[in-house]
């Protein structure tokens, strides 16, 4: 399940643009958490504009792309960078 927040898309109003930037970061950072076998607890997830950027690490290549599709459930199918690494348990 994936929570969407109700955001602003007009281009004249930085103070509502700003909102909606958070409020899509609150909603990738929902469904990232609410997936039960992705460990987010190491994704910071920003804002770029309209792009969503994953930053961290993960566990496995397997939640990597989990967390790429979650994000792009979201804000739509490649508006997501992600600079996620994955690191080798026990380290």
């Amino acid at each position: 399940m994936v929570l969407l927040f109700q955001t602003y898309e007009g281009p004249d109003c930085n103070g509502e643009r700003g909102h909606s930037e958070a409020s899509t970061r609150a909603a990738i950072e929902s469904a990232l958490a609410a997936d039960a076998e992705l460990d987010c607890s190491e994704i910071t997830v920003t804002m770029l504009g309209s792009y969503a950027v994953l930053e961290g690490f993960v566990h496995s290549a397997g939640e990597l792309v989990n967390a790429m599709l979650i994000a792009e459930d979201v804000v739509g199918k490649g508006n997501v960078h992600s600079r996620l690494l994955r690191r080798e348990d026990g380290s």
